[in-house]
């Protein structure tokens, strides 16, 4: 009997879910693409490549990134994949195109990429706040 210590590549993945829902958030990264650099949108040293491909089957988004894991190593192909989470929130998954060696520089650029993304997209005020605050 064998266990194997080689990681599979979704284990290696990196995931958020965010309160915006699918449609404002492929909303804005379809405003994104195309405007920076030919369809490139660079994030520190990682790059999302544009433009973004839609799966008509599972209704998901997916784009291609280049990320950046620091001047030791090249950038790493990997996917960036949207979905619908429910109908107010929207998981994003980034995916590794390879198996990769899960060094401390890889978990740290996946993590900042992903939160500087999800750092970027847009914000939906309260209701409440915005009720109580004109009572």
């Amino acid at each position: 009997m064998s266990t194997s210590v080689i990681p599979e590549i979704r284990s290696l993945s990196f995931w958020r879910v965010v309160d915006v829902p699918f449609e404002t958030c492929v909303a804005a990264f379809d405003s994104w693409l195309p405007t920076m650099n030919g369809g490139e949108l660079r994030i520190g040293g990682s790059r999302l490549l544009g433009p973004m491909e839609h799966d008509r089957e599972l209704g998901m988004r997916r784009i291609q990134v280049r990320l950046a894991r620091g001047a030791m190593y090249p950038t790493l192909r990997m996917r960036l994949e949207i979905d619908r989470w429910s109908s107010s929130s929207t998981a994003l998954e980034l995916i590794p195109d390879r198996l990769v060696r899960p060094t401390a520089d890889y978990f740290r650029a996946g993590r900042l990429l992903l939160d500087s993304l999800t750092r970027s997209l847009p914000q939906h005020p309260e209701a409440s706040v915005t009720s109580s605050i004109a009572s």
